[in-house]
């Protein structure tokens, strides 16, 4: 295992799958320059500037570009720098992205990464801190993983990248200079296997991407004893591990940094209502953002920000019940 950075462990699983597949390439504003969190930072002096390739500041160019070259049989890593950018490309994405290998019966594939880096980083504002996580779960023929420590970014990345359909990365961006132990080789990661970061009875705590950290301490604060879940992927989803401990603790915690109001984490309680029904889900629970765009003021922004304290508070609340 050696400790290092979301940045770098991203940065290092890109260049083994670059070095195992000629046909694996990346593109994106900047990228010659390294990106904007230095997660590209050295390939193109390995790789070269054909696959490492700085576009123009065209959110749609970049994305339409990287359906036809996956349509000619590359893989492209397509990089929309920040989540807020990909909506100047949403047509690509969704209407032809997720849906040409259905429409074509087969024939023809998108077989590319898309990685959109997404939620509050440093005061970033309404136009730069957005989570468009449950817009993307909605959009049948995509994948949508949303890693929360280095190592997962790193094995959902290598996943992704061998996928044969379109998979939509999530990276948190608050999280790109975390620390966290990587194997010195690293697997990719199945979709829909989640990771069970702490075992307990009282509570199910769900959560993913910058909530892993922000959850996990929230846990360990609140005295109580809880199953905490990192889904690694929202599409598709662990509904078996969660259901399973949900029927033995009865009570469920969602915890996301996306607006609370139709996010996934609606989706998942649903999903556990309807499997266990109501006689079996004594207390249900969702902590996210309210309905409002992300303030650039720092205390503004602080004041909607999910802490681990209140994390700490909704989990004694709930097992209380």
């Amino acid at each position: 295992m050696t400790r290092m950075t979301f940045a770098e462990a991203t940065r290092r699983a890109l260049a083994e799958e670059m070095r195992r597949d000629p046909l694996v390439w990346a593109l994106g504003e900047d990228l010659v320059q390294g990106g904007i969190f230095g997660q590209y930072k050295g390939l193109a002096e390995e790789f070269g500037p054909e696959r490492i390739v700085s576009t123009p500041i065209s959110e749609s160019t970049i994305m339409g570009a990287g359906l036809g070259a996956a349509l000619c049989g590359t893989r492209p890593v397509i990089e929309m720098r920040i989540a807020d950018f990909t909506l100047c490309a949403m047509d690509e994405l969704v209407s032809q992205i997720a849906k040409v290998r259905y429409m074509f019966g087969g024939q023809g594939r998108a077989a590319l990464v898309v990685r959109m880096p997404q939620g509050m980083w440093r005061n970033s504002a309404a136009q730069h801190s957005q989570c468009l996580e449950a817009w993307l779960t909605h959009i049948p023929g995509l994948v949508v993983a949303a890693p929360g420590t280095p190592a997962d970014a790193a094995g959902l990345l290598k996943a992704a990248i061998r996928s044969d359909d379109p998979v939509v990365l999530m990276e948190p961006k608050n999280l790109w200079t975390a620390e966290g132990e990587v194997p010195e080789e690293v697997a990719p990661i199945p979709f829909g296997v989640a990771r069970r970061a702490a075992e307990g009875d009282a509570v199910t705590v769900v959560t993913w991407s910058a909530m892993v950290p922000v959850v996990e301490q929230g846990a360990r604060e609140s005295g109580i004893g809880c199953d905490v879940f990192d889904l690694r992927s929202l599409w598709p989803w662990d509904e078996a591990a969660v259901l399973a401990s949900v029927r033995r603790t009865g009570r469920l915690l969602v915890v996301h940094e996306a607006v609370t109001v139709s996010g996934f984490g609606a989706e998942v309680v649903a999903r556990v209502l309807e499997a266990v029904g109501p006689s079996g889900l004594r207390a249900a629970e969702r902590l996210g953002a309210p309905r409002a765009p992300v303030p650039f003021s720092p205390p503004l922004e602080e004041a909607i920000r999910i802490t681990p304290a209140r994390v700490a508070e909704a989990i004694r609340r709930i097992a209380a019940t």
